[in-house]
């Protein structure tokens, strides 16, 4: 480790080009160079299962070590290589003459990130927009892993792609398979809905409140739905209430989850708030996945962890699933004493959530009859990722400015800039659909082509416009998969990747149409016209 990093796989990378001392996300120089490391073991492991086939160790391992690489996931070095240790041992067990970094043992050698961050700028383009789709993917398969639920032609793409990334030199070999990414990526948000729907049910349109009630309180956060079950399981009958925070928040609208009483409303707005929205909160607070900051003296003595998330002194809750010390932290803080009302960033007081594909399209009826009457003009779908840089008030102003005969689609974090707005109905339909996490997007899809098909039409002929923001790689993975379905015409902001070199991004713009974010007036002009 010589103090140098490099990293500009998010939204947010020092001067919109790269980190390169420490990441403004407040990963340090050293856990970025062991998260490379871990990255080029599983190259290896990649290359070695090219050879041998996979295994449940090495399938469980490709999930998590790309997730763990994931912005604000890991901050602790000691998992990270323990996690790449992990990987070395899979690899040797599939090609036993093989050993850490060397060669000749039928192609298992584990690959230099350094290559990669070095390599030709068009290359280095296309190979990141490869590497941070199947980040962003991992995440996804790893919540229905974790529900059991699998799909072996996914799991099989990350070998397929890893393997890509290593030894593939050309843009015509590397084009075809960034948009396979979107391809798989599509079947896994799909394994993925599959997985939530017949687990915890079909979400239900729920208004959530952002009132705090007085006594002890959980907040939990990230999107894994699977560790609020067991939470929620574990503190019944406990006098401990639970609030979602941040991506979460859906979760409110799954019949499997919302049947336990204890689990009272919202708490927050998106993750970049937490520091100061968690200062000195009486209440201990849960992060199942990515969107953890380094936290404050102020409140880091009640922050836990569980997954693939970690974070250097913090308590780790482990595959055992024992969630008696959050809770005795509950207990132990004893919340607010008399219930405390908190707001949106807009002063609402609630928000509605669970406006699925099953919901929209139990009314599609209603809606393609407002589209035919002229009551709906047309329909934007404004989601994606918050941050932290300036320039995301962009959406919170779209949305206002949008003419009242318009409808606007919501999922992910981003949504919290506007989704406690009261932008009324049009003839009973809302005019604000939270469709729910980023993953949903899978959601959105399916409305989208129903209306295609109702209208016997293209989904780029619908009166529909995709306006998203983003920030890390769920993100980018989610482009890929608008990319392979042929959508053209999507704003993207607040600001264009770093690592889309000039060529690719003239690429983009050629074949998709994809624009960089103006002024909402300009775009409401444009998008309109």
């Amino acid at each position: 480790m010589n103090g140098k990093m490099f990293c500009f796989q998010c939204e947010q990378t020092a001067g919109g080009t790269g980190c390169t001392v420490n990441g403004v996300c407040g990963k340090k120089f050293d856990t970025a160079g062991l998260q490379d490391e871990l990255t080029g073991a599983l190259i290896g492991m990649s290359l070695a299962v090219e050879k041998y086939g996979p295994n449940a160790d090495t399938d469980r391992l490709m999930l998590e070590g790309l997730f763990t690489t994931v912005t604000n996931v890991n901050f602790d070095n000691g998992s990270i290589a323990e996690l790449t240790a992990e990987v070395r041992r899979a690899t040797a067990a599939l090609a036993p003459s093989c050993s850490h970094g060397c060669g000749g043992c039928g192609g298992a050698e584990e690959y230099d990130m350094k290559a990669l961050w070095d390599a030709d700028a068009d290359i280095r383009s296309l190979k990141s927009l490869i590497l941070f789709g199947l980040r962003g993917m991992a995440a996804y398969a790893y919540h229905a892993y974790v529900l059991g639920y699998v799909d072996r032609k996914v799991k099989n793409f990350f070998y397929e792609a890893l393997v890509a990334v290593a030894k593939e030199e050309t843009m015509d070999a590397l084009l075809p398979l960034v948009l396979k990414v979107g391809e798989v990526n599509f079947a896994c948000m799909e394994l993925l809905d599959r997985a939530n729907t017949e687990t915890f049910g079909k979400p239900e349109p729920t208004q959530v409140s952002f009132k705090v009630e007085k006594g002890p309180f959980i907040v939990i956060t990230g999107h894994d739905l699977r560790d609020l079950a067991m939470l929620l399981e574990q503190t019944k009958d406990k006098g401990v209430n639970v609030y979602t925070h941040g991506e979460m928040l859906p979760a409110n609208a799954y019949p499997e989850l919302k049947k336990y009483p204890h689990l009272k409303g919202n708490f927050g707005t998106a993750w970049q708030n937490q520091q100061k929205e968690f200062d000195g909160i009486p209440a201990p607070i849960l992060f199942t996945t990515n969107c953890l900051m380094p936290p404050r003296p102020s409140y880091s003595d009640r922050v836990f962890t569980t997954e693939v998330v970690s974070f250097p002194g913090l308590t780790h809750i482990g595959a055992e699933k024992d969630f008696t010390p959050v809770i005795q932290k509950a207990l132990e803080l004893g919340g607010y004493a008399e219930d405390k009302e908190f707001t949106g960033i807009n002063g609402g007081k609630c928000t509605t959530t669970g406006f699925g594909h099953d919901a929209v399209l139990s009314v599609a009826g209603a809606v393609i009859d407002a589209v035919k009457s002229g009551a709906v003009k047309h329909f934007f779908l404004v989601g994606g990722c918050d941050g932290m840089k300036p320039g995301r008030n962009y959406y919170t102003e779209f949305v206002e400015k949008a003419p009242k005969d318009t409808i606007i689609l919501t999922l992910a974090c981003g949504k919290y800039r506007f989704n406690d707005l009261d932008l009324g109905d049009i003839g009973g339909i809302p005019r604000l659909l939270d469709m729910g996490q980023c993953n949903d997007a899978y959601s959105a899809l399916r409305v989208a082509t129903a209306l295609a098909d109702a209208f016997k039409c293209g989904v780029n002929e619908l009166p529909l416009s995709l306006v998203l923001s983003w920030y890390e790689q769920k993100a980018v993975c989610i482009l890929l998969t608008l990319l392979h379905l042929g959508i053209k015409n999507i704003l993207l902001g607040p600001s264009l990747p770093a690592f889309v070199s000039p060529n690719v991004l003239n690429f983009l713009v050629e074949h998709y149409g994809i624009a960089p974010i103006s002024t909402p007036e300009e775009d409401l002009k444009k998008l309109l016209a």
